[in-house]
């Protein structure tokens, strides 16, 4: 299993710091496609955070493509290395995108029309 951590001392959000943990793990194949993964409430206790914190953490990497949480089936990696990648860029856009002014619509129409 590999290490997830979270650092109080960290500005960075607690949820975000154990997404960037399980990221890392996925992109590094410490957590391959289909391997399961620790309850989230197994990982809060050994993080000392509340699970909200990894349930929201989960849920963020679910919205990326990376997890699949499904009820009483547990939690599996259904991302690769790869995708993780290509994510982590498509993030980095929309945040730029939005700090521009430019609307997802906007930035599909952009990357549709570029060679």
């Amino acid at each position: 299993m590999f290490e997830v951590k979270v650092d109080r001392r960290d500005p960075a959000l607690l949820h975000d710091q154990v997404a960037a943990d399980i990221r890392r793990a996925i992109t590094d194949g410490e957590a391959k496609p289909g391997e399961r993964l620790p309850p989230a409430r197994d990982l809060a206790a050994v993080l000392g955070v509340n699970s909200n914190t990894v349930l929201r953490a989960l849920r963020l990497l679910r919205d990326e493509g990376l997890l699949e949480l499904r009820q009483g089936h547990g939690i599996r990696v259904t991302g690769t290395p790869q995708r993780s990648a290509v994510l982590t860029k498509v993030v980095e856009l929309v945040q730029l995108g939005r700090q521009n002014g430019y609307t997802r619509t906007e930035l599909a129409r952009m990357i549709e029309s570029s060679p």
